[in-house]
């Protein structure tokens, strides 16, 4: 039976920290890969709702669940939606400051996804193997 979490978060930049200290308490005990990538997916996730959807305006939230499988573990982050759809970006320069999020998700990721929600929310979600000791 997969085993689950969640916790909101006010949508300000400082709460990504919060979001990325939650995962790492929930995994204490699991691999260190594992634990890394988490924190890493969940980071650019937080930060992306924070920076490019409605997440991020005044009084707006972001969620983060975690999911637990034998051999996955799922991350979904929703946000408040915004106008553009979340997708992997090329990035032009190695000194570019942004663009690689996704980017860095989807390495991490055995499988990832987008689902639009209701109130034009949307959920990033993240499949991450785990290793079986």
């Amino acid at each position: 039976m997969p085993k689950k979490w969640a916790r909101m978060f006010p949508g300000q930049a400082e709460h990504v920290a919060e979001a990325r200290r939650f995962v790492a308490a929930l995994l204490e005990g699991e691999d260190s890969a594992l634990v890394e990538d988490a924190v890493l997916v969940v980071s650019e996730l937080a930060t992306n709702a924070v920076q490019h959807t409605r997440s991020g305006w005044c009084r707006g939230w972001f969620l983060v669940v975690i999911g637990f499988t034998d051999d996955l573990l799922r991350i979904q982050v929703t946000d408040q939606g915004g106008d553009e759809e979340p997708m992997v970006r090329g990035v032009k320069t190695a000194v570019d400051e942004g663009g690689r999020g996704l980017l860095l998700v989807d390495a991490c990721a055995k499988d990832w996804g987008v689902k639009d929600r209701a109130g034009g929310a949307r959920c990033i979600w993240v499949d991450l193997a785990r290793v079986s000791g």
